[in-house]
C-alpha cells in the first residue's frame, strides 16, 4: 500500500495541479503552473515527482514524459503501472485489474528474470472515439 507521510508544501502544490489536469502534464508545464506558487526551478519539481511517484500518489506515462495522478486508491505498487490510451484523442487511462496485478507479480521471463518495475502501456480507441 502506499506510504502515509505528510507532503512537504512543494508535493503539496504540484499534487494538486496534477490532480486538477485533464490530460497527463510534462515536467516544464508543470513548471510553468506552478511558478507563481514559488516553485522556480526544475529541480524543485523534479524532487517533488519523484517523491509522488514513490509515494504511490502520481505515476509517470513513459511514452509520453508526462504524469498522471493515481486513480486507484487501492493502489499498491509505484513501480507497476498500466495504462490504456486512446489513438485518437490521446485520453490516458489507469487500468486496475486484479488478474492483470497477480500474473504480472509473479512475471518472469525465460531466463528467469525477476520484474522489479513496469510500465505498460496499451494503445487502442476509447468507446467515445470508436463511435465517431
Amino acid at each position: 500500500m502506499a506510504q502515509t507521510q505528510t507532503l512537504s508544501k512543494n508535493q503539496k502544490i504540484i499534487l494538486d495541479i496534477i490532480e486538477k489536469a485533464k490530460e497527463p502534464l510534462k515536467a516544464y508545464s508543470i513548471l510553468f503552473n506552478v511558478q507563481k506558487k514559488g516553485i522556480k526551478a526544475p529541480l524543485q519539481v523534479y524532487r517533488a515527482l519523484a517523491k509522488l511517484i514513490k509515494l504511490g500518489k502520481i505515476h509517470k506515462v513513459e511514452s509520453r514524459n508526462a504524469f498522471v495522478a493515481c486513480q486507484n486508491s487501492n493502489c499498491e505498487i509505484s513501480k507497476a503501472t498500466a495504462f490504456s490510451i486512446c489513438e485518437t484523442c490521446e485520453k490516458v487511462t489507469e487500468i486496475s485489474d486484479q488478474k492483470l496485478s497477480k500474473y504480472l507479480k509473479n512475471f518472469h521471463d525465460k531466463t528467469g528474470m525477476i520484474y522489479k518495475k513496469y510500465n505498460l502501456e496499451f494503445y487502442g480507441l476509447c468507446t467515445t472515439c470508436k463511435r465517431s
